[in-house]
């Protein structure tokens, strides 16, 4: 696969501009990063598994509004996973209507790789700033998020 062309960020982009281009080198960087290391995910099935080890068993619904998916895709994406051995699908105790998904063993054992790689990705894409910028960036990023998710 031939990387994609690299876009300056130049003085009239905006911050959302800048922002969207930061999140794509760190999902291109990431899903670079899983393939070398032998796992072939691509990122959304990261942020599932992500969940599901944070969280723990979830409906699909209630994975899809965390990785912001549709329903068809979530339903896909939980197929292929499911396929791969990585969670599974099991009846809910209160609602017998509905599943809940958690990880398998072997999801778990997957995850814990998969977290090492993702704290070295995101390790070196921050190995230019010291810890104090580290600090600021976060912080910043949380303000505007956090604004963002207001309601007026």
């Amino acid at each position: 696969m031939s990387p994609l062309p690299t876009i300056p960020y130049g003085c009239n982009d905006g911050l959302g501009v800048l922002i969207g281009s930061v999140r794509a080198e760190l999902v291109r960087a990431l899903e670079a990063d899983l393939a070398a290391s032998g796992v072939g995910l691509r990122f959304t099935q990261f942020l599932v598994l992500k969940r599901l080890a944070a969280i723990g068993p979830m409906s699909a619904t209630e994975l899809a509004r965390a990785v912001d998916l549709d329903g068809g895709a979530m339903t896909r994406l939980l197929d292929q996973l499911e396929t791969k051995g990585y969670l599974r699908r099991h009846p809910h105790e209160q609602d017998r209507r509905a599943l809940r998904i958690e990880l398998t063993e072997a999801g778990e054992a997957l995850w814990k790789h998969m977290d090492d790689c993702n704290t070295k990705t995101l390790e070196r894409a921050q190995r230019d700033l010291d810890d104090g910028e580290r600090e600021h960036l976060r912080d910043y990023l949380e303000r505007v998020l956090s604004t963002l998710r207001e309601k007026d």
